[in-house]
């Protein structure tokens, strides 16, 4: 099994201002060419003539960009390329210098092109985005003339109201405005079909939106996860009622159908697993659809074939394949990973006649966002702007690494890291705490060694930190039986999680086998679970540490919400930070945990 990513999170941290085509694709082709009796393209209009049937529509899209606006750093920012000969190899990916250089030569040449996006564009951000309540990333999305995007679960973070200003524009409401003048929103719609006021039952923002140029009509639906009360804190979905993607998308389909649009994407905040992680990996072999699993299959294979394209997202993977629609026939469907490191080219052929896509000749592509052209000058302009207003806080050292700290695998180094951090500061509290659980989707990135501005290599910014644990959440203590901390394990890979298990980061002391040859809770070997080396007692009390997310039930494991003798602390990162502080130095740095506290049996 390989190792299990949790892309999503919870509420996104903000801080009070203290200062004033490259590389060859995925391709998902449905089939070859056009009907021979007429050819693609708009011609005749020097001599009157009307255009010819087919009008290819140039579709580019990404996704899960979550504030990334400078390049990622460490495994975040490269992404992987399968060979001819079966080898891989990385490429350093993403940023939005380099993005909105590759969306404008992709556009080059192209009168009929639409750029759209699949959610999260803001959440989880970077200390320059997040820093600022995610305004700099509106502000680029902007200047990258995004057209349309579908909510995603983060852009909850902060709530309906907050991704209302974003939308509408307006200065924050306690952090005011960062600059002299105010901010003025999202140039493009954000869609938010299956997401309605409880009050009114009706969306929050627009459900569709309708592109229009020179009689060519193309619908977008956007919806998110119908899960997104599970992956976002209790007070970011307040008042909101989230619906089934499928029921939402059939029945606006319906509606723009009678509104004569006939051209339908869905934009998803959903997604799937490819077989391989390369992005150009073949997920229609040996037949459509075939390597690829997860949620967004049976999506896919229930969203009526009146749409035509879908663009998706949320699991932060890379795939342009073909899934059956109800009627058995082949549909795009697509996602651009993440972060910025790659973005779709899909070519809609519309047909004027009947006014909708030709679907045997829709093909799709991702293509690298390299660093090796041209940065687009207005977007390193934005990038030094915020970075000016974020640089007092965020230049600040908090502690030092002796080499990379990696947020990757079933159990990562860094996740282990924030476990021991708060353990540690648990102690402070109480020092009857016995041990510290971190959700692995609140690991946001790891700590690279190498300096990324000026700070010196293995030195830990604050700025750094942010981008690790950039929600804000609280450390809270808890109580728990012993049996209840077994059911807490075995709610990592059972029920809700029984598919796609979130793997808790456990603090240093606590062991335990996990077999994943098993299935459900049986993946937990209940005999291996030791505290310090001994066994846990179902009968006894034990004092755990976790963030506020955690302790409310989040991420399906409900037994976290039951605990008892709460105490409730300092922000995450806070504790993060004292911990670097009080246990590294520039002459003797901090080392990567070994991750060893899980026995993993394959």
């Amino acid at each position: 099994m390989p190792a299990i990513s949790q892309p999503h999170h919870r509420r996104r941290r903000t801080v009070r201002l203290l200062a004033a085509a490259a590389g060859l694709a995925t391709v998902g082709a449905l089939a070859a060419a056009l009907p021979s009796t007429a050819a693609a393209g708009e011609s005749g209009k020097s001599g009157g003539k009307a255009p010819s049937r087919y009008q290819d529509v140039q579709l580019l899209s990404f996704n899960d960009l979550h504030g990334n606006l400078e390049p990622p750093s460490g495994s975040s920012g490269r992404v992987t390329e399968l060979q001819a000969d079966g080898t891989t190899k990385t490429i350093d990916a993403g940023g939005v210098e380099y993005l909105a250089t590759h969306l404008r030569e992709a556009r080059a040449g192209n009168k009929y092109s639409i750029t759209a996006a699949g959610g999260d564009m803001v959440g989880a951000s970077p200390l320059i985005s997040g820093l600022f309540h995610d305004e700099p990333t509106i502000e680029a999305l902007n200047g990258l003339d995004l057209d349309v995007t579908s909510v995603g679960n983060h852009e909850f973070d902060e709530g309906a109201k907050e991704l209302a200003r974003l939308q509408k524009g307006g200065c924050h409401p306690t952090a005011g405005c960062y600059t002299d003048e105010e901010f003025e929103g999202a140039n493009f719609p954000y869609l938010a079909a299956n997401v309605l006021n409880e009050k009114t039952g009706k969306p929050i923002l627009k459900p569709y939106w309708v592109w229009k140029k020179n009689g060519v009509k193309v619908g977008f639906i956007g919806v998110t996860l119908e899960d997104t009360p599970g992956v976002v804190s209790a007070e970011g979905v307040k008042g909101l009622k989230f619906k089934d993607e499928v029921q939402t998308i059939n029945k606006y389909a319906k509606e723009l159908q009678r509104q004569g649009v006939k051209s339908i994407v869905a934009l998803i905040h959903e997604g799937g697993a490819p077989a391989s992680a390369s992005y150009n990996y073949d997920c229609d072999a040996p037949g459509a659809g075939d390597g690829i699993s997860g949620p967004i299959v049976d999506i896919a294979k229930n969203i009526t074939p009146q749409v035509d394209a879908l663009v998706t997202g949320h699991t932060h993977a890379a795939y342009a394949c073909t899934i059956n629609d109800p009627a058995g026939n082949p549909r795009t469907v697509t996602s651009a990973a993440s972060f910025g490191r790659l973005y779709t080219d899909t070519t809609l052929t519309y047909d004027r006649w009947t006014g909708d896509i030709a679907r045997t000749a829709v093909k799709s592509a991702n293509h690298v966002v390299t660093r090796t052209v041209a940065k687009a000058t207005d977007m390193t302009e934005l990038i030094s702007r915020w970075n000016t207003l974020a640089a007092p806080i965020g230049n600040r050292a908090i502690g030092y690494i002796s080499a990379d700290i990696p947020s990757t695998g079933t159990e990562s180094p860094m996740g282990d890291l924030i476990a021991d951090a708060q353990l540690a500061y648990g102690k402070q509290l109480d020092p009857e705490t016995d041990l510290a659980l971190m959700n692995p989707g609140g690991v946001r990135a790891g700590l690279t060694y190498a300096a990324k501005g000026t700070e010196g290599d293995g030195v830990v910014t604050y700025a750094e930190g942010f981008t690790v644990q950039p929600f804000s959440n609280t450390v809270n203590l808890q109580d728990f039986t012993g049996a209840q901390l077994i059911k807490v394990l075995q709610e990592q890979v059972s029920g809700s999680n029984a598919a796609s298990p979130k793997i808790l980061q456990p603090s240093s002391g606590l062991t335990y086998t996990l077999d994943l040859t098993k299935t459900g809770a049986d993946r937990i070997v209940v005999d291996s679970v030791k505290l310090n080396g001994t066994a846990i007692d179902p009968a006894a009390t034990y004092r755990v540490a976790t963030n506020s997310f955690l302790a409310g039930g989040g991420d399906g494991i409900t037994t976290l919400g039951l605990g008892t003798n709460d105490l409730v602390g300092t922000d995450d990162l806070a504790a993060l930070e004292q911990y670097l502080l009080a246990n590294s130095s520039a002459t003797s740095p901090i080392a990567p945990p070994a991750a060893n506290r899980i026995t993993i049996v394959k």
